[in-house]
């Protein structure tokens, strides 16, 4: 499995600006989703451990767990002009695939845990915060109870955070 087919998709999201005006992108937030007692459904919060660990400048990783608008206010502060979330979603494809998401649809995808919906974390981000939002799911293989990853999340999260630090880099 490799970074390649994510790769463009999120060049491309990420050119996009929220501001109609163009300009440089500010702030990135990495928002990882999802419970860390529920196996694969963890794997949101480690790719965005991973992303803090490596420091890129202008890039912030958030591991928010299973309640991710409990950071609406560390995200109101940072002010960023993109939102990565990464959550597991059951999208019915092999497990470990990684796939950037319609956040508009997110509701299509079966998002594991939590209880507000991310369609609508998402339209909140972006209209009370005009970010713009991307999302990145990760098929699980299981989301029962658990704290291990399966071999295919651990693949689906360096797949990600490959392509996320190769987008990031140099924006």
């Amino acid at each position: 499995m490799s970074a390649a087919p994510l790769l463009p998709a999120l060049k491309k999201a990420l050119a996009t600006r929220p501001d109609p005006r163009g300009g440089p992108a500010g702030t990135v937030v990495v928002l990882g989703v999802g419970s860390e007692l529920r196996s694969d459904d963890a794997l949101g919060n480690r790719v965005a451990e991973e992303i803090a660990a490596l420091r890129i400048p202008g890039v912030v990783g958030i591991p928010a767990g299973a309640a991710p608008e409990n950071s609406s206010g560390e995200l109101r502060a940072l002010a960023p002009s993109h939102v990565i979330i990464v959550d597991a979603a059951d999208m019915g494809e092999a497990p470990g695939t990684v796939k950037l998401l319609d956040p508009s649809e997110a509701g299509g995808a079966s998002f594991a845990t939590h209880g507000l919906p991310l369609s609508v974390l998402a339209a909140y981000l972006t209209t009370e915060m005009g970010c713009k939002v991307i999302m990145i799911g990760v098929q699980p293989r299981s989301v029962g109870f658990g704290e291990s990853l399966s071999p295919e999340a651990a693949a689906g999260i360096r797949v990600t955070v490959r392509a996320l630090v190769d987008a990031l880099r140099g924006l």
